[in-house]
């Protein structure tokens, strides 16, 4: 097939790499920054740069970028993508962008799979893309309506570049549940750093602070979009966590050993239970 990739920063760049390294498909790469794209095909991680009229020859185009940019760059380019053409996007949330992507897909002619790679970095951009990136993560679809063929389609080209898993899901569920398992940990983690005790955390800290704070280096302008884009689960998911932080609180306010055991106790009995 041939892939246009559009967007080439650490998951863009990272689709192309593994693309390349581990199938025989034709990767077409296109980036608003002219070196970025230079750099991939340098690199080897694209066959051609591309422009907007170079989507008239894909098969299959990602969308690498914000996600109310995925929306705005077709909106502007749809014109140039060719009818039957399998169009996906990358985004961590699913619900404020999908039906917009969906309308644009029946107005051009293309067929729109909702899809979010479930691996990243703390890092962004090119220079930290990689193609072992993928390798053993879960691929999340959303066929928003899409026919049963772009869906295998898609799904088999994410197992070709070495996902160890395709899941299927719709945008509500895939929100609600990246609120909790993506989101909220990074509430957590840029929470925790801005303790007053943080600066002088060399010399006290070992694992325990590199696990918790590590996503705190986060890029605020794409997950402020991310946690306003789906503030009504993420906002669910801060209420469940309050409520439980409040419990701990009372509990060792009150001096109540029982009490605080019993909450340490369910803790450790459900991530026992769920075994990873």
């Amino acid at each position: 097939m041939i892939i246009a990739v559009i967007g080439l920063g650490i998951i863009g760049g990272s689709f192309c790499k593994a693309i390349k390294s581990r199938t025989d498909h034709y990767v077409i790469g296109i980036n608003r920054t002219p070196e970025t794209a230079k750099a991939a095909l340098g690199d080897g991680a694209i066959d051609e740069i591309g422009t907007p009229a170079s989507l008239g020859r894909a098969d299959v185009i990602f969308l690498c970028m914000y996600p109310q940019a995925c929306v705005d760059y077709i909106r502007e380019n749809g014109k140039y993508i060719r009818k039957g053409a399998i169009v996906t996007d990358s985004s961590g949330i699913k619900r404020a962008i999908c039906p917009q992507l969906k309308a644009l897909s029946e107005e051009h002619g293309f067929v729109f799979v909702g899809s979010h790679p479930m691996a990243g970095k703390e890092k962004n951009g090119y220079a930290v893309s990689d193609g072992t990136l993928y390798e053993g993560a879960s691929f999340i679809i959303t066929p928003c309506g899409a026919d049963e063929k772009s869906v295998g389609t898609l799904a088999d080209l994410a197992l070709e570049m070495g996902f160890g898993r395709v899941t299927l899901s719709d945008p509500e569920e895939h929100d609600r549940m990246i609120a909790f398992t993506s989101q909220l940990p990074h509430v957590l983690a840029c929470a925790y750093v801005l303790s007053p005790c943080c600066p002088n955390h060399q010399g006290f800290s070992a694992g325990s602070y590199r696990d918790v704070s590590r996503v705190a280096n986060i890029n605020s302008r794409l997950w402020s979009e991310l946690f306003l884009e789906n503030r009504e689960p993420l906002l669910e998911e801060l209420r469940v966590l309050n409520e439980n932080l409040g419990k701990i609180s009372n509990a060792i306010e009150h001096n109540d050993r029982e009490a605080l055991a019993a909450l340490l106790e369910d803790g450790h009995r459900v991530k026992q239970e769920l075994g990873e």
